[in-house]
């Protein structure tokens, strides 16, 4: 059947499918594919209709440009990027001024009045899209590199239209891709899909991939939205709103969205007001700002097609296909489209189980700190930077592009790749996680910083600077060079061990990252981190700013919890999206929670602590962890923990959440602390919550028999442990020759602690930091059989190796 079409100039987009990539092209292919058999599944997609890649052809031939094309780009030279832009903008030029076949373009015309008639319209508004014959495939990434024109009306529009697109197989970015990947230039053709127009422009558009697009991580989709047409997003003009959502939950009895981050959405991109202006960006008011774009509905509808998407994809191509989708929200009928789908060409594409990490060796390095935005890969750069304004800029001639210069620009668009392929790092002004910038980046395998705000104005053309991605989801600019080190990894070579592994998690940001190492789940994940890194704010001071006479602390938290409903919305939510992100990353191993253990001096230095901390000579051993809990000064803001607790469990589905009560100091402390949990909802045994001790007190080491009693397991906390055994200050570098977690003493006390948990039946861990700094510890550890031992991930290679080594001795034995 699809030979018998292949000299046609137009089918239906119905009438299409994968099986037609070499006349339709892979967009095409994919949009024609999923109407016909995703829509029966309720999944809706715009129809149109599709000029095959003969009528391309067809095109070229009629007019005889052929000869011309390839003789213009027999005279580019490809290192030189002037030079491939006047060689593009020739052939481009050439094309534009080409008059259309007659027979071709009536054909067209007559299309597309039908197409408005179906929908009782004069002349109905299309989007005119291309579509490469290589785009799309496994191997290759063409996407993007051909034009699209939105809001297309009337005959005469609609052939310019199609005529740009037959241009845009030549835009430079297109032409020197195939040059450096040996594609032939005439080998490829291009088709175009015209596509009834969804109007965004009046509600909101966006992406959506089927895996995290940093990490790879498979079981969430990643989903950004701004308000209009979608053009805004790709282009890096907008810091769009971005949600993530866990996939193996979606259907059940939960809302598994375990991200919700607030754009800027400063802009958007409507209609124009007449013909010669299809497009026109307009500013939107701070009420719109300060709103998410679409509703949790929305959300887990259009994260529930994400996922027939995917599996109906890799069912077909009998492999994993990741996916990279676009989606519209029509604002007159408020209805949800798919607009695009795409297969994932990045991490899909990864097949060893070879990791690199990056760590940066510089203790003062927040010393050097310029500016931060946000992180793309998860690699480290330094090189020389570049500051360019445009590609025609001044600045770029009297300081031209080297190999391994640092490109530093407001944002980017296609026309600048061969430029960013010469690049060591990317920063740009704006721009969120799928922007051109960051889509370029994550192909070239290049450290990238998109949405800084204002990294042109910071930064000065020739300085010396670090780009570092492999912090989290933050990405940091330092000055200088900064001294890091680059390990790679074989996950195969590592050696099979009995002894649980699991991790200490600080960062959310960080756990997609590493969820793929082997791993018995999370032994520690620190809600201080999540607080004061996320939330900002003394959760106290949140709650209770209106009774405060400091007006800029509350104009400074009403700025920070924008997008929320209250105060108390703020804190729990956030709290709660920070530990449902390392839950879903270890799904559905164990996440150990740790309720928040700052000192009295820490919570004073979060924003607004100063009204609600007293002054301790020693912080390290006055009140903290369990005591504040139960606390009538403290009590409000643990029961703001435990309702984000409660959401991550039963609103959000991950019963594999573990809470961990830290500081403990006697039997009836901990009593007192799971009365104040069950007031708020956190009650042992219900929908299977285990309640754990950490174990950093000699108290909890000597009273074991009796604590143990009232919970389901004990992690050792070696540092407060060591500090409190042997009576010094870990703070003070007066007695800190002193302190070390192998000392006898200490040794002594973790021997006893295994023996009583044995006796009690309940499971014992450890989560302290002496195991991933000692790997002779580690050792000691196994020797006394104990449940599980949690470390920092960048300590697993050297862990797993030292507990191999002590677990074949015993096991000879």
């Amino acid at each position: 059947m699809k030979h018998m079409r292949i000299d046609k100039f137009i089918v239906p987009l119905h009438e299409v499918g994968m099986n037609d990539l070499e006349w339709v092209g892979g967009k095409n292919a994919s949009l024609g594919e999923m109407i016909q058999h995703l829509t029966p599944l309720g999944i809706q997609v715009p129809g149109g209709f599709v000029i095959t890649v003969h009528a391309y052809k067809y095109f070229l031939i009629a007019n005889q440009l052929e000869p011309s094309v390839k003789q213009f780009i027999s005279e580019i030279e490809f290192d030189n990027i002037d030079s491939l832009r006047k060689g593009g903008k020739k052939i481009r030029q050439l094309i534009r001024n080409t008059r259309f076949p007659k027979e071709l373009g009536e054909e067209i015309i007559q299309e597309y009045l039908s197409l408005s008639e179906r929908y009782h319209l004069p002349d109905t508004d299309v989007a005119v899209r291309s579509s490469a014959t290589a785009e799309d495939l496994p191997d290759a990434s063409f996407a993007g590199q051909q034009e699209t024109y939105l809001n297309v009306r009337g005959p005469g529009a609609l052939i310019d239209a199609v005529r740009n697109c037959f241009a845009s197989l030549f835009t430079d970015r297109a032409i020197s891709y195939r040059e450096n990947f040996g594609y032939d230039h005439f080998q490829i053709g291009l088709s175009v899909c015209v596509q009834k127009m969804v109007r965004s422009d009046l509600a909101c558009s966006g992406v959506a991939f089927s895996l995290d697009t940093e990490s790879g991580f498979k079981d969430v989709i990643v989903i950004n939205g701004s308000y209009g047409l979608g053009e805004m997003i790709v282009q890096g003009s907008v810091s769009p709103d971005e949600f993530i959502v866990f996939k193996p939950m979606l259907g059940k009895s939960c809302t598994p969205i375990v991200e919700k981050k607030l754009g800027n959405k400063d802009q958007m991109m409507v209609y124009g007001d007449d013909p010669d202006e299809r497009v026109r960006t307009i500013p939107t008011d701070r009420q719109m700002q300060e709103r998410f774009c679409i509703d949790d509905k929305t959300v887990l509808q259009l994260s529930a097609w994400v996922v027939e998407i995917e599996n109906y994809y890799s069912r077909i191509k009998n492999y994993w296909c990741p996916m990279d989708i676009e989606w519209a929200i029509d604002g007159k009928t408020q209805q949800l489209f798919i607009v695009q789908a795409r297969p994932e060409t990045i991490h899909s594409q990864k097949k060893d189980r070879k990791v690199t990490e990056y760590h940066i060796n510089e203790p003062d390095k927040n010393q050097k700190l310029v500016l931060k935005g946000i992180a793309v890969g998860d690699k480290i750069a330094s090189g020389k930077v570049n500051i360019m304004y445009s590609l025609d800029s001044r600045v770029a001639e009297s300081q031209p592009f080297q190999t391994g210069d640092i490109l530093v620009t407001d944002m980017t668009d296609p026309d600048w790749e061969p430029i960013m392929k010469k690049a060591a790092a990317i920063i740009t002004n704006k721009g969120g996680r799928t922007c051109h910038a960051a889509i370029v980046a994550r192909e070239m395998g290049v450290p990238a910083i998109v949405g800084c705000g204002n990294a042109t104005e910071l930064l000065t053309v020739g300085d010396i600077v670090t780009v570092s991605c492999a912090e989290g989801d933050v990405g940091q600019v330092y000055r200088g060079a900064i001294n890091y080190t680059q390990l790679e990894i074989d996950l195969d070579d590592l050696p099979e061990i009995r002894t649980p592994i699991m991790f200490n998690v600080g960062s959310p940001a960080m756990a997609f990252q590493f969820s793929h190492l082997p791993n018995a789940g999370v032994g520690l994940a620190r809600e201080e981190f999540i607080i004061n890194n996320y939330i900002q704010v003394h959760p106290l001071a949140l709650i209770g700013h209106h009774k405060l006479n400091d007006h800029h602390l509350s104009a400074e938290i009403k700025k920070i919890i924008r997008g929320f409903e209250n105060e108390e919305d703020y804190f729990i939510k956030k709290l709660a999206y920070g530990i449902a992100r390392i839950a879903a990353a270890f799904f559905p191993n164990k996440v150990i929670v740790r309720f928040s253990d700052f000192k009295s001096n820490e919570y004073y230095n979060l924003l607004g602590g100063k009204y609600f901390e007293p002054h301790e000579e020693n912080p390290m051993i006055g009140w903290r962890g369990a005591s504040r809990y139960y606390s009538s000064s403290y009590r409000d803001a643990f029961g703001l923990e435990c309702r984000a607790i409660k959401m991550v469990r039963e609103e959000m589905g991950f019963t594999n959440v573990v809470m961990m009560i830290p500081f403990c100091r006697t039997v009836e402390e901990l009593k007192q602390v799971q009365a104040t949990m069950a007031s708020f909802g956190l009650e042992r045994g219900v929908n299977g919550l285990e309640i754990y001790l950490m174990a950093e007190l000699p108290s909890n080491i000597l009273m074991a028999e009796e604590f143990a009693a009232h919970i389901d397991g004990f992690s050792i906390g070696s540092n407060d442990l060591t500090q409190l055994t042997l009576g010094l200050d870990r703070d003070s570098s007066l007695v800190a020759h002193l302190y070390d977690e192998r000392n006898p003493a200490v040794k002594k006390m973790i021997c006893m602690l295994i023996r009583a948990a044995r006796a009690a039946n309940v499971k014992v861990g450890i989560c302290g930091q002496g195991p991933s700094d000692y790997p002779d510890f580690a050792q000691f550890l196994v020797e006394q059989e104990i449940d599980s031992i949690s470390v920092t991930p960048d300590s697993l290679v050297k862990t797993i190796r030292a507990i191999h080594q002590v677990e074949q001795q015993l096991f000879q034995k």
